[in-house]
Parts: C-alpha cells; sequence; structure tokens
C-alpha cells in the first residue's frame, strides 16, 4: 500500500496498485506549480483513494490539476480524455520502491540546471 497526503494533511492519498511511469516533468506549468520539476506516477482512477476536499484547476484544454485548498500542495493531474490519475512522488509517505523511468517536457525546462542521470528524456 503506497500511501500520501499534502503538506497539512488534509488531504490523503493510497493506491495497492502499482504505479506505473514514475517520471520528472520540466514543463512550465509544472515548474511554476511546484517550484521546480514535478515527480509524479500514475494509477487507474478508480485505484487511488482520495480523502479530503481537494481544489481542481483546469491548467489547460486537456488536463486538470489537484490542490490542498488550505496548504497549496500540489498533488494530482489528470487528462480529461484518460482513466488514469498522476500524484505526486514527493507527497508520498516514506519509501515509494518505484525508480524513475522518464524525464519529460525536457524543451521546457529551467536553465538553471542540467539532467544528468542518465534517464531518458523526451520533449
Amino acid at each position: 500500500m503506497l500511501k500520501g497526503s499534502c503538506l497539512c494533511g488534509d488531504i490523503r492519498f493510497e493506491t495497492s496498485a502499482r504505479p506505473q511511469g514514475p517520471s520528472m516533468c520540466h514543463c512550465s506549468q509544472c515548474r511554476k506549480q511546484s517550484g521546480g520539476v514535478w515527480s509524479s506516477a500514475f494509477v487507474a482512477e478508480d485505484d487511488l483513494k482520495i480523502t479530503g476536499e481537494v481544489l481542481w484547476f483546469a491548467a489547460s484544454e486537456t488536463a486538470k490539476r489537484g490542490l490542498c485548498p488550505k496548504c497549496g500542495s500540489f498533488l494530482f493531474w489528470k487528462a480529461h480524455d484518460e482513466d488514469t490519475i498522476s500524484f505526486s512522488l514527493g507527497a508520498v509517505d516514506g519509501p515509494t520502491g518505484l525508480k524513475l523511468s522518464k524525464h519529460i517536457f525536457v524543451a521546457d525546462k529551467g536553465d538553471y540546471y542540467e539532467i544528468a542521470d542518465g534517464v531518458p528524456q523526451t520533449d
């Protein structure tokens, strides 16, 4: 069982499913919202139990982002046309047991850091 929460603890999530696609997103939206790179993995939406009141922000025409309205933690990303949901790996309580599989939107990455871990990258 993988469990996590926002900074203040008002929102909690858990899944017993094996998360897929552990990635680090370097897009401008994730950088602005998280203050850096956003690390996430995904599961089927039905496999993620969320407790607490999530504030959903329509970040684009294709996806929404889930935040804690109290502490502002950026916890979830959900494409409108998919049955999966991504959750913040940084919000997981304890070890994840996952290994990063890719960096995404690297063309948008900040100029103040380099990606040098040898993990595959996509623009």
